[in-house]
């Protein structure tokens, strides 16, 4: 018979690990927390013949390995609007949703919360949006294996071990997936800190000119190669100029009917915007101290319960 409060006090304390692991491979807050409840589940079934040959984080970690792969065999690789095309010329319109394609999600620092600081910086340097874009162009198993070993440093052993092949194969699987991310740029070597002076006065700023519809000093945030994508928007635009004439016609016209939270996810900075008082869209930044490199704004009030945020004010 199965302690079930033994169980809980040996497994609980790595849920939000988990849940960060299970979206790595997923690209999907929704998905990831469905996949941790399964991982428990598989857990659970599985106790009474753990034999603690391996650490129980180990045998977790093993377990929802297997269940992302296997749930990956029956899905799509979740993309950003940026990872379908090249960026649309604005003309005074956007097109509607595109709801059937398998959109990349945001998820919350405060899914990625840990008594342990290094922890922290460590959670948040391998869930930033562009590294996880980046992950879902690979293969699941060579995604399984560059997240265990670059993210989570398992020994090549111990990944072989879990997906059933030799050291050598899982080094060079890994070789496999760092050449093909060789070409992607992602923004991983640049990170500023959220809590950096500096980029706290970039961050108000831009979050000021948003609720007074103020373009001009919005445009002095933004840097002129600037992206903006909108998932579930397929259209994204890239240049200073393009980006403001979006914002300019796409925002109401009065000063006061937007809000904008300031939040976090993946790592980055963020802000909550609302308007005319209902959920509008979660906006990941890409900032730094000079200006505002990218905003992914996540549209649908969906997006806010994982934040713990209302969807109207």
């Amino acid at each position: 018979m199965i302690d079930t409060e033994e169980f809980a006090l040996r497994t609980m304390p790595y849920r939000r690990e988990l849940l960060a692991h299970c979206y790595r491979m997923v690209g999907s807050v929704d998905d990831a927390e469905d996949l941790v409840q399964e991982t428990l589940l598989r857990a659970w079934r599985g106790y009474p013949e753990f034999e603690g040959r391996a650490s129980v984080r180990t045998w977790l970690y093993r377990i929802a390995t297997n269940t992302c792969l296997n749930a990956l065999e029956h899905s799509s690789r979740r993309v950003l609007p940026s990872g379908l095309g090249d960026p649309t010329e604005y003309r005074g319109r956007i097109g509607p949703d595109s709801d059937s394609v398998p959109w990349l999600q945001p998820i919350p620092d405060a899914y990625l919360e840990t008594t342990d600081p290094e922890a922290i910086v460590a959670a948040r340097h391998g869930t930033r949006l562009a590294l996880i874009a980046a992950w879902q162009c690979l293969p699941p198993k060579q995604r399984a294996v560059l997240i265990l070993r670059d993210v989570l440093h398992w020994k090549a052993t111990e990944v072989a071990s879990l997906l059933d092949t030799t050291p050598t194969a899982v080094n060079s699987s890994l070789q496999r997936a760092h050449a093909t991310l060789a070409d992607s740029a992602t923004d991983a070597d640049r990170i500023t800190e959220p809590d950096d002076p500096m980029l706290r006065a970039v961050l108000d700023r831009y979050a000021a000119a948003f609720e007074s519809l103020d373009m001009d000093a919005l445009a002095q945030l933004l840097k002129e190669d600037v992206v903006w994508e909108m998932p579930p928007i397929r259209e994204w635009f890239a240049g200073r100029p393009s980006v403001v004439h979006l914002i300019a016609t796409q925002c109401p016209s009065q000063a006061g009917d937007v809000r904008m939270i300031p939040t976090a996810a993946n790592g980055q900075p963020a802000f909550a915007m609302y308007l005319n008082g209902e959920a509008h869209s979660i906006q990941v930044l890409t900032a730094t101290p000079t200006g505002i490199e990218r905003v992914t704004a996540f549209h649908g009030p969906e997006r806010f319960e994982p934040f713990g945020l209302p969807k109207s004010l």
